[in-house]
């Protein structure tokens, strides 16, 4: 039982999973869920009390018993956690953020912490406090492009299309490219999920790479064990890709288990295929995605969106991903009701991925549906950009016609690494300056690029009609 006396009135809380809850900024998940506080004066109480909770606790006290806990403290580093041991989640926070104005090496602190003491420490931080910490972390991962270098705002490339046409594919790759897209990934969410389709998208996103000489990687955001299958017969696939979630129960209703995880982690790094570096998987995660599977439920009841997202993040480290993004819009206003609320959520999110040590991007979307518009996105976009994200999602005329919401163009990922001094990944940046798609200041060439990737000559290939 945890009690904090505010204003004249004693607010009572019976675990630390409701202390958490109520400690969290307002969000329609929580709220759908029956965990939100009640009031404002509510939270700041469950505030209160939460900055006085000891780190230890969260070790003491597993909010739910499944075997992503299991996995979670399994792979805690105590002896690394030693010198944080005796710090409260206020005190964690006023460390955080005076290491972070000063400058210091905080990325070491990743395995230290369990997701559960990352989610914590966040809702004690306003979004300013989550930019000035993020921004100061750093998280480098390599597959065919070295990503998270200072300084450096890469980008998935998504050209999805509703009936997975190749050259309605390929055009939007091509489109993608000359606006220096694509750096993070080329990754297609495919209309079907047949292993055959699935196979010639894999196959025309290889021939383009090879045939442009591309430093980038691909993926098909297909299930993990269509991926399995098709590196076993031999597809060309670099990035194997799975959605995850917080939860034993979550993953299971996404049909996946730590299991097939690692089995497509050992899969990926028997092929190979990287050229400077070995990290092969890429994971999206969502808030809400728990609740959404009924697979909320913690030891002391309903345990908030936002913590179990934070733990979806310790599922994915596990696995040395080369990328991990939140979608964070994409779920739908059930569990991110406007504009504000996704916004928090994705510095929260990308906090809280940085913390833990994973390359964290962010799908910068939301349906049609909920009550934002492109202007919070990009306002969100920009203080993602400020907090050195590792890369954001981009797509034809910031419009998904297969999956049907709002995401960023590519013509914005251009935009906002000119106003905030960012660049691709080098690799990715040489190829882009190589073939005159940009200048030597890394912007967009006034004179095109160079011949072989003008729309004539990929209609000479094939690659468009």
């Amino acid at each position: 039982m945890f009690s904090q006396h505010l204003a004249g009135h004693t607010y009572s809380f019976d675990s630390l999973t409701e202390v958490m809850a109520k400690a969290s900024p307002i969000r329609s998940g929580d709220q759908l869920a029956g965990c939100a506080a009640n009031s404002a004066a509510e939270r700041v109480a469950a505030a209160m009390v939460l900055a006085d909770v000891g780190l230890s606790e969260f070790l003491r006290r597993p909010l739910i018993e499944d075997a992503v806990t299991d996995l979670i403290h399994r792979t805690h580093d105590s002896d690394a956690f030693r010198p944080l041991a005796h710090m409260t989640v206020g005190s964690f926070r006023e460390y955080l953020l005076e290491q972070a104005y000063r400058g210091a090496d905080i990325s070491s602190l990743a395995w230290a912490l369990t997701p559960e003491m990352a989610a914590a420490v966040s809702k004690l931080m306003s979004n300013g406090e989550l930019i000035a910490v993020s921004a100061a972390l750093s998280v480098v991962t390599k597959f065919r492009t070295t990503l998270g270098l200072p300084g450096c705002l890469s980008s998935r490339l998504q050209p999805n299309h509703p009936t997975d046409d190749p050259a309605g594919v390929a055009a939007s790759v091509l489109d993608g490219l000359l606006f220096g897209c694509g750096d993070a990934v080329v990754g297609i969410n495919p209309a079907g999920d047949s292993p055959e389709a699935v196979r010639d998208l894999l196959l025309l996103l290889d021939e383009v790479r090879r045939r442009y000489s591309i430093p980038m990687q691909s993926s098909v955001l297909t299930h993990i064990s269509t991926t399995i299958d098709l590196m076993e017969a031999g597809a060309p696939v670099d990035l194997p890709f799975q959605s995850i979630a917080g939860t034993q129960g979550a993953l299971r209703s996404f049909g996946v288990s730590l299991d097939m995880l690692a089995e497509a982690e050992q899969a990926a790094d028997e092929l190979h295929r990287g050229t400077v570096g070995t990290n092969a998987l890429y994971f999206e995660t969502g808030q809400g995605s728990c609740l959404s599977a009924g697979a909320n439920i913690g030891v002391d009841g309903p345990v908030d969106q936002q913590t179990l997202e934070a733990r979806a993040y310790g599922v994915a480290r596990a696995y040395r991903p080369l990328l991990v993004n939140t979608v964070v819009g994409f779920i739908g206003p059930e569990y991110l009701y406007d504009g504000k609320q996704i916004i928090r959520a994705g510095l929260e999110d990308n906090f809280c991925g940085r913390l833990l040590g994973i390359q964290m991007g962010c799908d910068v979307c939301y349906t049609n549906h909920a009550e934002t518009d492109s202007d919070d996105m990009d306002t969100l976009l920009h203080l993602l950009a400020a907090a050195n994200t590792g890369f954001v999602i981009a797509v034809p005329g910031a419009d998904d016609i297969m999956l049907g919401y709002q995401s960023l163009s590519f013509h914005d990922i251009a935009q906002v690494r000119a106003t905030m001094g960012k660049r691709p990944a080098p690799e990715f940046e040489e190829w882009l300056h190589t073939t005159g798609v940009t200048d030597e200041a890394g912007l967009l060439a006034d004179d095109g690029p160079a011949p072989a990737l003008s729309p004539e000559h990929a209609i000479e290939l094939g690659w468009t009609s």
